[in-house]
């Protein structure tokens, strides 16, 4: 990255994430659709064998019921290879983690459920692009895919309720058009939905939508009148009663927390991450890793914009400031870890993760500088003086790298993952991303008694 590019970063990524240019974006789409006389259109983008799409169509009836919205439905295929790079992972994964989340939000899929054979997937993409055509889709939708995930052909007749299907060669063509629509809109992911230039990824940002959705009136009153309206949400995010545990940690829990210095959710999870840590009688231990595109796996534009723009929506809820980014990536990461050692031990390792993610992503500072890496080393509470004589040493490779490889181990390869490691007769729990936080209390709640 070139001098001139780290330095008009700040100002470029400040304004793309500041929420008056969002406001203004969102201004302009509802003045052209008032202007078209046009519905509230929400497109929801459904991959066949993705779990999350499971979890998503069994929202949708909700949706439409509580909001004056026109749905539009379409089949898409998987994302491409640049958008899922380790793909073996993420389909496991997926499965994994719908089961890990559908009970919480009163949803449901099972962690016996295994990938649907060809076969089911090519009757449900005939079915499912009948329901298009017979504009059945929401009422059908989530009990078809019910039946092709249980991989029982008689349910999934039973589910179709006699609909007539689509031959298989128009379907592959209503899932190919889905699929352009949605690259030229500029996403890659199943379980979307787009509502006035804003993507929405399943039922995990649904509140985001339907805060939108509030905001412009488009909530149905309950009884005619609209002030009697409910705004409360489909699925709101799991929260738990402020707890903070008096227990010894003599036979405490380990939480091990993967991060990448370059990784924005990264960042707006560490603070929440080590308030957890702290409220409960467990180890943290905080593991870092490369960045993805420092370990070879590619970062498509539509991914890294997707991604700026809900870190940003993400971190306002969560009270973490966002959006004056300088990129990290290359040498200032690499400039970064060589005084990772050091700063561990000061005792001051998370404070210096934080520190170094805070002033990537929230004030632009110039972290490939000497001044810019002083301003993370003073404000992490370490000496300058001292930690300059480490600058440039590689004793942090062969760390990051085991790491690395301990995260695939167990079956993730993104970060922020989480791992649960204690407890006799206790399997390791592990899970992935920010929005999974409320997962990883739950779970240290069940495993402390708290």
């Amino acid at each position: 990255m070139s001098t001139l590019a780290r330095l008009l970063s700040p100002y470029i990524s400040s304004t793309i994430t500041s929420p008056r240019t969002r406001k203004l974006r969102r201004a302009v789409a509802e003045k052209r659709r008032r202007r078209l006389g046009a519905a509230h259109r929400v497109d929801y983008f459904h991959q066949i064998d993705d779990p999350y799409s499971h979890l998503a169509a069994q929202v949708l009836a909700k949706l439409v019921a509580r909001y004056d919205i026109e749905l539009k439905p379409h089949l898409v295929a998987p994302p491409p290879e640049d958008a899922a790079p380790d793909r073996p992972r993420l389909v496991a994964f997926s499965r994994k983690d719908a089961s890990d989340i559908a009970d919480a939000y009163g949803l449901e899929f099972d962690g016996d459920w295994i990938q649907p054979e060809p076969a089911f997937e090519e009757l449900t993409l005939r079915l499912l692009a009948g329901a298009i055509r017979n504009d059945v889709f929401v009422d059908t939708a989530a009990a078809i895919s019910r039946a092709m995930w249980r991989g029982n052909a008689e349910e999934v007749d039973r589910a179709a309720g006699g609909l007539a299907s689509y031959d298989i060669e128009p379907a592959w063509a209503l899932l190919e058009e889905g699929t352009r629509l949605r690259a030229k809109l500029g996403h890659y992911l199943g379980g979307m939905f787009y509502y006035g230039g804003e993507w929405y990824w399943g039922v995990d940002r649904l509140t985001h939508l339907e805060n939108r959705l509030q905001e412009l009136g488009a909530l149905h009153a309950t009884d005619g009148n609209p002030t009697t309206a409910s705004a409360t949400f489909i699925a709101p995010r799991p929260q738990f009663p402020d707890a903070r545990s008096n227990q010894t940690k003599a036979d405490r829990v380990q939480l091990e927390f993967y991060v990448s210095l370059r990784s924005p959710y990264s960042y707006i999870a560490m603070e929440r991450v080590y308030d957890l840590a702290s409220r409960f009688p467990v180890e943290l231990v905080v593991r870092p890793v490369l960045p993805m595109v420092m370990r070879g796996l590619p970062v498509p534009r539509e991914k890294r914009l997707y991604i700026l723009q809900d870190t940003k929506r993400e971190a306002e809820d969560a009270a973490v400031a966002f959006g004056r980014i300088c990129d990290p990536v290359g040498e200032p990461v690499e400039r970064a870890f060589s005084l990772y050692p050091y700063a561990r031990e000061q005792g001051r390792a998370c404070e210096y993760l934080l520190s170094f993610a805070r002033a990537a992503f929230s004030q632009g500072v110039n972290t490939a500088t000497n001044a810019g890496l002083r301003k993370v080393v003073t404000r992490a509470g370490l000496s300058w003086s001292e930690a300059r004589r480490h600058l440039g040493s590689v004793e942090w490779n062969a760390e990051l790298e085991n790491n690395r490889q301990a995260m695939l181990d167990f079956g993730l390869w993104g970060v922020p993952s989480f791992r649960i490691v204690g407890q006799s007769g206790e399997g390791d729990f592990y899970t992935w991303g920010q929005d999974r936080i409320w997962l990883v209390e739950r779970e240290l709640r069940r495993r402390t008694g708290i």
